[in-house]
């Protein structure tokens, strides 16, 4: 694959995941199953700590997230992609901005993502952004019943 055709198809695949990421944060997690990779091996570091591994496991934070959120968006700036072969990264920081159980939340993450061409379509297999102790107390408070 060209190294241009590959590096679009990236960018392509990075637009469906932040679209992705901007429905979670408007409360419907569905898409995100469109543009991971479903493999057991795929990971996850969220703002929200922890870390998931394999599909069943990466897939359970961003259905729990959109089950709290609404009037969200999440947007990229400064992004970096370099493709190596079948694998690529992307560089990037995210901004967030959404309601969480009725409380606002904004907030500026460094987040890295990895790409896997499967079956000819690039798929996303791992997604690490910046702790955010102000998210994670947040959610505490939301299961507490604050």
């Amino acid at each position: 694959m060209a190294i241009k055709q590959a590096d679009t198809g990236v960018r392509a695949a990075s637009d469906k995941f932040y679209k992705a990421l901007g429905q979670m944060a408007a409360g419907n997690a569905d898409s995100m199953a469109e543009v991971w990779s479903h493999r057991d091996d795929v990971t996850t570091m969220h703002p929200i700590g922890g870390r998931e591994v394999g599909w069943e496991a990466v897939k359970e934070p961003w259905n729990a997230v959109a089950g709290l959120a609404e009037k969200g968006t999440v947007t990229r700036k400064d992004q970096f992609i370099r493709v190596m072969g079948d694998v690529a990264y992307e560089l990037t920081t995210e901004q967030a901005s959404m309601t969480l159980g009725g409380q606002s939340l904004d907030a500026e993450y460094r987040a890295t993502n990895i790409y896997s061409l499967e079956d000819g379509e690039w798929k996303i297999v791992h997604h690490h952004a910046d702790l955010d102790p102000k998210f994670v107390e947040l959610l505490e408070g939301l299961e507490r019943g604050m």
